[in-house]
């Protein structure tokens, strides 16, 4: 009974004892049960603990492990379990090429995870905007689509085909298309910039030489502006990064210089309560800060007085309430003390002949 147990085992069956595959079976079984019980239950403690913690990349690192380390670990403990048995060429040669597909599958996936993680992180740093997010996403495709073409060449390369012939000949390709394209890829990268540098976005007051708007649109190769008088406005993105743009959104305080002219027939003393008149105007409305007011100079037909203040914020329609407020103060204070505005007037001298 002994030997034919001792039989049964040493028997071969394509290459390969029955003993040599039950081994296989269990090294195959007890790695599954080990992964499955104990590293599985491993990392669901780790995903518990780290939900109980604010940071983010103990989080992100958690679902990592689960979503592609242990699928790894699975094929590591199937490869092993028929790494210890004989195949064929031909069936070794298959394995390999799986191999070296699911451990490139495992890396690229990881790469995409890494790169779409750190978008995550500079989305929520820039405030969460919606522009951003679809723009990122569609960087997000475009990135996933090179890498994965990557991951395809290489897996072709490491199992024997030759792709040095096709990547010269894209490379030559790609150079013409390059050439032909160049104009689109200068925009491409111009978004690039607009994206991460952040010279305006969407909702941002601009101009660019004669031309000014809201920017309604930041797109791949044009932007769209929407001009103050209704029309739609087209740039290409290369144009407005080459350009000197002035962001009126970004603008923390509007400086303002404006000049009264009272009549030469007003009284020095008025004159000079006149600085002090417009200090106190001014001073006392919200969110204007007044910075001088000062007799100017004498006018052809009027005694100049200039005058700086600052508005807080970028807001055209603010600025101009601001200005229309402190011109009806100003007149009503002249009003009260008589003092009269001056406007283009001539005197003319007639000698009467002797």
């Amino acid at each position: 009974m002994p030997g034919q147990a001792e039989m049964f085992l040493n028997h071969a069956i394509l290459g390969n004892t029955v003993f040599q595959y039950l081994a296989a079976a269990f090294v195959l079984a007890s790695g599954l049960l080990t992964v499955k019980l104990i590293i599985r239950g491993i990392i669901r403690r780790i995903k518990k603990l780290v939900e109980k913690t604010a940071g983010a990349i103990d989080d992100f690192l958690a679902g990592l492990l689960e979503s592609i380390v242990l699928p790894l670990l699975y094929f590591v403990v199937v490869y092993l379990a028929l790494k210890s048995l004989v195949f064929p060429e031909i069936l070794e040669k298959g394995l390999n090429c799986v191999v070296y597909g699911i451990l490139i599958f495992f890396s690229v996936k990881a790469a995409i995870a890494f790169i779409s993680y750190g978008f995550e992180i500079y989305l929520k740093r820039q405030g969460g905007d919606n522009v951003l997010k679809k723009s990122l996403q569609g960087i997000m495709v475009v990135i996933k689509l090179i890498v994965w073409a990557g991951a395809a060449i290489l897996f072709l390369d490491n199992i024997g085909f030759k792709v040095s012939a096709v990547i010269a000949g894209l490379g030559i390709g790609g150079v013409a298309v390059a050439l032909a394209a160049q104009t689109i890829l200068k925009d491409l990268f111009s978004y690039f910039c607009i994206l991460f540098d952040h010279p305006f976005k969407a909702g941002d007051f601009i101009i660019v030489g004669d031309f000014m708007g809201t920017i309604e649109h930041i797109g791949i190769k044009t932007t769209r502006v929407r001009s103050l008088g209704g029309e739609m406005l087209i740039f290409s993105n290369s144009d407005l990064t080459d350009s000197r743009l002035r962001n009126y959104k970004l603008m923390d305080r509007r400086r303002v210089v404006f000049k009264i002219g009272v009549v030469y027939q007003t009284p020095l003393n008025q004159s000079r309560e006149i600085p002090e008149i417009i200090k106190n105007v001014i001073s006392g409305i919200n969110d204007a800060v007044f910075d001088r007011a000062h007799f100017f100079s004498f006018g052809d037909f009027s005694l100049i007085f200039e005058v700086v203040y600052y508005v807080v914020g970028g807001d055209y329609n603010k600025y101009m309430d601001i200005q229309q407020q402190i011109n009806f103060a100003i007149q009503e204070e002249f009003e009260k003390r008589k003092i009269e505005f001056a406007y283009p007037t001539q005197t003319i001298f007639l000698n009467r002949a002797v």
